[in-house]
């Protein structure tokens, strides 16, 4: 009997890091971390300006107080301001991931995919035509053998 060897953790620790998507997982992880200092940036440079035509620059002045008074430290203070930014640099992250890296990805993949079917698809044509034309020369064959049978 033999025994196959269990990899070590080392081997197998390896072998994790070699697969290609860990690699591109971190690839990924190091390109979002740019991309939203590049996303905050926006935020802070043209949508906070933006929002600040109308009231104050910052959105995270922008609250709303729950109890009577909100003088300080004292009072309940909701601050939908920041949830507001924060919305805003979620929906912009989305957008420009999707439109930027989501919606050509897909439409790369679908015409790869529309590729091979057609290339499956002449291939099916192919066999079947030749499977079409050995019929043909068999069907000839038997013919004329039958043919000279009779002739005796």
């Amino acid at each position: 009997m033999s025994e196959k060897k269990e990899p070590s953790i080392l081997q197998g620790f390896k072998a994790f890091l070699m697969r290609g998507n860990v690699v591109d997982l971190a690839v990924a992880v190091v390109i979002g971390a740019a991309f939203t200092n590049i996303v905050n940036a926006v935020v802070k440079g043209i949508i906070n300006p933006l929002v600040g035509a109308i009231g104050t620059k910052n959105l995270d002045n922008y609250s709303s107080c729950l109890s009577g008074s909100c003088q300080g430290d004292e009072g309940i203070r909701i601050l939908w301001g920041s949830v507001l930014g924060a919305t805003l640099t979620f929906v912009i992250t989305a957008a420009v991931v999707y439109f930027l890296m989501v919606l050509p990805m897909s439409k790369y993949l679908a015409h790869q995919e529309a590729r091979r079917k057609a290339k499956e698809s002449t291939q099916e044509v192919i066999e079947v035509t030749e499977l079409e034309v050995l019929k043909e020369i068999r069907d000839t064959l038997v013919a004329q053998r039958g043919h000279g049978h009779d002739d005796r």
